[in-house]
């Protein structure tokens, strides 16, 4: 609850600094452009291949991946959390997107172009959901610490890898993928803690 609540405020303070044209929105444009003007090889490539890796398409093959092997170790419970946190946020996403509307930065040479809007950045969403609840099954179902504060920092690395490659691309604003984390943090903790709920219930009633 202290997480959802916490993730929560912060989405909210953003939307409302991003609505009411505040000072984060005067740093979006100043970073957009310098990004936009610095672009170079093989750096926009990469970029654009990390992208494309947590567009829908490779997020449904990510998915696909992280269930079957839930799956096959018989992790019924994760299993359920990740049909619910990554799809669930991916659908929250667009419709957050068509409440607030948000126009993408636009650019004389652009490194991308996209018609949706920009607020919040579905591509780190899916990645902070998708990373956040692999990180939560692997430090739970993995003793040795070292497995997991390894699985924690890589898991980190690629979220925030993939926010930064919406924003060096000119895809998304800095807050587009701020918000869009928070608002994937709060997602995960309504999943994880229902499905952990339900666990437990289903348990009780079995003793």
């Amino acid at each position: 609850m202290a997480l959802l609540f916490a993730a929560g405020l912060v989405f909210h303070e953003l939307a409302e600094a991003v609505m009411g044209q505040q000072a984060i929105t005067v740093l979006d444009l100043q970073v957009a452009h310098w990004f936009n003007a610095h672009a170079t090889e093989p750096f926009t490539s990469l970029m654009l291949a990390v992208s494309a890796l947590h567009s829908v398409a490779g997020m449904v093959l990510l998915f696909a991946g992280l269930a079957w092997y839930l799956w096959r170790v018989k992790a019924r419970y994760w299993l359920l959390a990740l049909a619910f946190t990554v799809p669930g946020g991916m659908l929250l996403n667009v419709g957050l997107k068509f409440v607030f509307q948000r126009a993408r930065p636009v650019f004389d040479e652009p490194l991308v172009t996209l018609a949706t809007y920009s607020f919040p950045s579905g591509h780190t969403m899916a990645a902070t959901c998708f990373y956040g609840l692999l990180a939560s099954y692997l430090v739970i179902a993995r003793p040795a610490w070292s497995v997991r504060l390894g699985t924690v920092i890589l898991c980190l690395a690629m979220v925030l890898l993939v926010a930064f490659s919406r924003v060096y691309l000119g895809a998304h604003y800095v807050s587009d993928v701020l918000a869009a984390m928070a608002e994937s943090i709060a997602w995960l903790a309504v999943c994880i803690t229902a499905i952990s709920t339900l666990r437990r219930r289903r348990e009780a009633r079995t003793v």
